[in-house]
């Protein structure tokens, strides 16, 4: 029971504080969840990684594998998806309310200027916290694949989609 408790807390955390969206959570989830102990890192990038290819947010597809992984169950799943999706749900709700009826305000258009790098500042960092011994297993090959797919998404109008299965394709040729 303890367990969920715990899952709850972080959730509630993860989910009140996660403002920018999936990516923009991942080092508040790596906080929350690897620092203590539940997951390890190569676990977590694991789940990042599956994360990122199942439908739906990252954050709670995260969190739907990461409360069955905790607690080994399929209620750590319900417990973490819905405990993370709440403290959203209830702030976009009144948000949405509130935002409406002073929309015009300076100090709202100030709250929403000053969010705005954060949000950026928290992908920057998800990035960041993604670049790791998982991630690069061999650092020539692995930056090159990253910067050839990063400079491919700027300078070009090349698809993302085809961009990700180039990569794999690419992946598959040098390391397998």
């Amino acid at each position: 029971m303890a367990v969920y408790i715990k899952l709850i807390w972080a959730y509630m955390k993860i989910g009140l504080f996660g403002f920018g969206g999936g990516y923009a959570m991942l080092a508040l989830i790596e906080r929350e969840i690897v620092t203590p102990g539940w997951i390890t890192k190569q676990m977590f990038t694991d789940v990042v990684a599956v994360s990122q290819m199942t439908p739906g947010p990252i954050g709670i597809n995260s969190a739907t594998y990461i409360g069955y992984a905790v607690t080994g169950s399929v209620w750590g799943s319900v417990v973490a998806t819905i405990t993370v999706v709440l403290p959203s749900f209830l702030l976009v709700l009144y948000a949405g309310h509130f935002i409406r009826r002073h929309k015009d305000s300076t100090a709202i258009r100030g709250i929403f200027a000053g969010l705005r790098p954060v949000v950026i500042g928290l992908i920057a960092s998800a990035a960041i916290l993604m670049m790791n011994r998982q991630n690069f297993i061999d650092n020539t090959w692995s930056i090159f694949i990253c910067a050839v797919s990063l400079a491919a998404v700027l300078l070009t109008r090349i698809h993302p989609i085809f961009i990700i299965c180039l990569a794999g394709l690419a992946g598959f040729v040098i390391y397998y």
